[in-house]
C-alpha cells in the first residue's frame, strides 16, 4: 500500500478536524461567542457605574448652583460692623464681602469642571452602550453562523461516509462549493474532491489510522511548530522548477568516486597532449593559446570594468540617498549589506515597506540586522497577518526574525497548524514560531 504523502496527510488532517467536535471553525466561533458575552457583561456593568456617576455629577452641579446662590445672597446682606466687638474679642477673621467675592469667583469654575466631567462620562456611556449593543448583535450573529457551520459539518460528514462506503454520488461542484465555505483554496478544494470521489488507498488508509487512534494528540507547542516548519519547507520544493540537491548517505564513498574519475580524465588529457606533441604537423597548444591571447583586447575589458564600477558607485549613491529619505541613514549599513540590498533594489518596495513599519508603529531599528525586509515583497501581508491574529507591534519589534524566517505561505501554514492543534496563535510567543 502506497504511503500517504505529507501534502495529502496535511489536507486530510484539516478535513478530519472540521468533521469533529474539536473543529477549528466551531472552536473559533465558541471562543468569539464567549468573548462577545464577556464584553456584553463587562459593558453592562460599566454602563451601570457610568449612569450612577452621571447622576451624582448632575446632583452636585444643581446643588452647588443652588447653595452658591443662597450663600451669596446671605453674605451680601451681612454688615461686618454689626458684629465687630464679638469678632474682635473672639479673634475671628470674618469678612463677608471678601468671602462673597471668593464664592462669586470660584463657584462658576467649579460648576464648569463638574459639567465637563459629566459630559465626558456621558460620551463614555455612549461608547460603552455602542460596544454593548455590538456585542449583543455579535452573540446573535454567531448563534446563526454556528447553526450554519453545524449544517455544513453534517454535510461534510455525509460526503465522507458515502466516500468510505464506496457509494458516493455527489458531484464535484457540490464538494468544492461546500469546501469553499470552509475557506479552502481552489487547489485544496480540487484535491479534496478527488480524494472523496476516488478514495482508493489514501482515504481508506488515513481513516483506518484515524479510527485506530494512531493519530497523535496533545502535542506540545514545539512539536506543532516543528511540523509546521517542515510543511513550509516542503511546500517550497513542491514546484516543478525547484532544485533539490541529492542526499548522499556515504559522503566518503562519493568523494573517493569523484576523485577516481578526475584522475582517469587527467590521464586521458595527458595522453592526448603527448600525441599532439609527437605529430610535428599538428599545431602546438602553446601556439593556439598565443593566437587567442593576441586577439584579446585588454583595454576594452578595463573600460568595461571601470564602467561597471562607476555604475555600482552611482547605484550605491542612489540607494544611500533613498535610505536617508526614508529616515534609515542612522542604521549605517556596511558595504556588504548595501551590496546585497542593491542586488534586490526596488525603490517602490523599499519605500512601501518602510511606510508599513511606520504606520504599524514597528521600530525601524529592526532593519539593521534584518535588512532583507527592505526588499521583501510580502512584508506588508505578513505584518497584517500577525496583527490580525492579535500580535502587537511591540511583539514584532522584539522578535522581527519571524518576518525573515517565513515567506507568507510558510507563516500561514504555521498559524494554521497551531489552530488545528488547539493552540491560540496569539498566546504562542513569536519566539516559539
Amino acid at each position: 500500500m502506497k504511503a500517504l504523502s505529507n501534502e495529502v496527510k496535511t489536507l486530510l488532517d484539516r478535513l478530519y478536524n472540521l468533521r469533529g467536535e474539536d473543529s477549528i471553525i466551531l472552536k473559533k466561533m465558541n471562543k468569539e461567542r464567549e468573548d462577545a458575552i464577556e464584553t456584553q457583561e463587562r459593558t453592562k456593568n460599566e454602563k451601570e457605574v457610568l449612569l450612577q456617576e452621571i447622576e451624582r455629577l448632575d446632583n452636585d452641579e444643581k446643588t452647588l448652583a443652588a447653595e452658591g446662590e443662597k450663600l451669596t445672597a446671605v453674605l451680601s446682606k451681612i454688615n461686618r460692623d454689626d458684629f465687630a466687638n464679638v469678632l474682635a474679642k473672639l479673634n475671628i477673621d470674618f469678612e463677608p464681602a471678601l468671602i462673597n467675592e471668593k464664592v462669586n469667583s470660584m463657584l462658576p469654575d467649579t460648576i464648569s469642571k463638574i459639567a465637563t466631567e459629566k459630559k465626558d462620562a456621558s460620551e463614555k456611556l455612549e461608547n460603552v452602550e455602542e460596544e454593548m449593543n455590538n456585542a449583543i448583535a455579535r452573540v446573535e450573529e454567531l448563534g446563526i453562523r454556528k447553526d450554519e457551520a453545524l449544517n455544513n459539518q453534517s454535510k461534510l460528514n455525509e460526503y465522507f461516509d458515502l466516500a468510505l462506503s464506496g457509494s458516493i454520488n455527489i458531484t464535484r461542484d457540490a464538494i468544492t462549493s461546500l469546501l469553499e465555505k470552509f475557506n479552502f483554496s481552489e487547489n485544496d478544494q480540487r484535491e479534496a474532491a478527488k480524494l472523496l470521489m476516488f478514495p482508493e488507498d489514501a482515504l481508506y488508509e488515513y481513516d483506518a489510522s484515524f479510527k485506530s487512534g494512531d493519530k497523535q494528540s496533545g502535542k506540545s507547542i514545539t512539536d506543532v511548530l516543528v511540523e509546521a516548519k517542515q510543511e513550509s519547507k516542503e511546500s517550497i520544493f513542491d514546484s516543478d522548477d525547484a532544485v533539490v540537491e541529492p542526499v548522499f548517505e556515504d559522503k566518503k564513498e562519493v568523494v573517493e568516486e569523484v576523485s577516481e574519475t578526475a584522475k582517469e580524465k587527467e590521464e586521458v588529457v595527458k595522453e592526448n597532449i603527448e600525441e599532439i606533441k609527437v605529430d610535428s604537423e599538428a599545431p602546438l597548444l602553446e601556439d593556439i593559446f598565443s593566437k587567442v591571447i593576441d586577439q584579446i583586447k585588454i583595454p576594452e575589458v578595463e573600460n568595461k570594468t571601470e564602467d561597471k564600477e562607476e555604475k555600482e558607485k552611482t547605484e550605491k549613491e542612489k540607494l544611500v540617498e533613498l535610505l536617508n529619505k526614508n529616515e534609515l541613514g542612522n542604521l549605517e549599513f556596511n558595504d556588504d549589506e548595501l551590496k546585497k540590498i542593491m542586488e534586490h533594489y526596488d525603490e517602490d518596495t523599499l519605500s512601501k515597506n518602510v511606510s508599513t513599519l511606520k504606520e504599524n508603529k514597528i521600530e525601524l531599528g529592526i532593519l539593521k540586522k534584518n535588512y532583507q525586509l527592505l526588499y521583501d515583497k510580502e512584508l506588508t501581508l505578513k505584518i497584517e497577518k500577525l496583527l490580525g491574529i492579535g500580535k502587537a507591534a511591540k511583539d514584532i519589534s522584539l522578535m522581527p526574525s519571524v518576518l525573515t524566517k517565513y515567506d507568507l505561505q510558510g507563516l500561514n501554514n504555521t498559524i494554521n497548524v497551531l489552530e488545528i492543534s488547539g493552540l491560540d496563535p496569539k498566546k504562542v510567543p513569536l519566539m516559539a514560531y
